[in-house]
């Protein structure tokens, strides 16, 4: 999970990280599923940048509606008549809520409304913004996945011994302890509950092609890296954090169970991942077999088979 670190900014001879484990006590909780992990927030902030917590916030997500995010941020780009916190700031305290949100929409540049000089960059790209967002709830549910796995696997192991039963036989309450937030992670790796984009969105910075440009690709040149940004975030609805480390570090029986339940998903018709139709299913496969090394053996075993029927017909 999340290690937090802080660095003095100040001229020092002895200047270097310093871990600092009270953060925990918010980086740790419920807003980032009870593990060490990550927070995006979108809040209503004064003109001098403190938020007004009165008017409450926003955990940002993939499933956030744009309506909500980016309070407290700057955001450099064009999203047409979507609208967003970002940009501005309350005038009225009593009535913090009360957001200028037009005065903040499809700026891309960011010298109206503050002084770059101090910044290393003068934009704040959607896109990349966006992209965070849904890597900081990946990784925390990643996370919250090895933390519940080897956890309910120490339980299993302790009660087994006890009971004198062999290890290999789980309890049900194991399997809904690994399970369910298997199930979690990977309804977010396929955005499942994404909120869906009603114009495109357009960053500044070049970003975009940076991104996509770091692959991988299969041999059509397609990738999970693509970008979609007319109705969602990415063109193929699985997240490229599949390739990650974190997600190959994860708990070997957590990991079987992910895999089998994937291959259900992109090989069948299942209610809750509607979102993806059977073109889509049909690419991700293809694109995973092709770019992802460690996928089991039946993924590939079930395209060559799919590529032996077309060519024999």
């Amino acid at each position: 999970g999340g290690i937090f670190y802080t660095l003095d900014n100040r001229s020092s001879s002895t200047t270097g990280f310093v871990r600092r484990d009270e953060c925990l006590q918010c980086h740790a909780s419920p807003r980032t599923l009870g593990v060490p992990g990550h927070i995006v927030r979108s809040v209503y902030p004064d003109a001098e940048g403190f938020p007004q917590l009165q008017a409450g916030s926003h955990d940002t997500d993939d499933n956030s509606p744009m309506a909500e995010r980016w309070g407290g941020w700057f955001v450099s780009g064009t999203h047409g008549a979507q609208r967003h916190m970002g940009n501005v700031w309350v005038k009225d305290r009593n009535q913090p809520e009360r957001l200028d949100r037009e005065a903040g929409a499809n700026l891309t540049d960011l010298s109206k409304v503050v002084d770059l000089s101090s910044y290393a960059s003068t934009d704040s790209d959607p896109v990349a913004l966006m992209v965070l967002a849904h890597q900081s709830k990946l990784h925390n549910l990643i996370t919250r996945v090895g933390y519940e796995t080897k956890l309910a696997l120490a339980h299993q192991q302790a009660i087994s011994q006890a009971l004198k039963r062999p290890p290999e036989e789980w309890f049900d309450s194991t399997r809904r302890r690994i399970f369910g937030p298997v199930d979690a992670l990977l309804k977010y790796l396929l955005f499942a509950g994404e909120a869906p984009l009603t114009a495109p969105v357009r960053g500044t910075s070049g970003f975009q092609k940076q991104f996509s440009a770091a692959g991988p690709r299969d041999s059509k040149g397609r990738s999970l890296r693509d970008f979609d940004l007319e109705n969602r975030l990415f063109r193929y609805r699985c997240s490229f954090l599949i390739y990650s480390h974190a997600f190959d570090s994860l708990p070997k029986p957590a990991l079987d169970y992910l895999y089998r339940r994937l291959y259900q998903i992109l090989t069948g018709d299942e209610k809750d991942f509607a979102m993806l139709a059977a073109a889509d299913r049909k690419a991700i496969l293809e694109i995973l077999v092709e770019t992802k090394p460690s996928l089991p053996a039946y993924f590939r075993e079930s395209a060559a088979v799919k590529r032996s029927s077309v060519s024999a017909q």
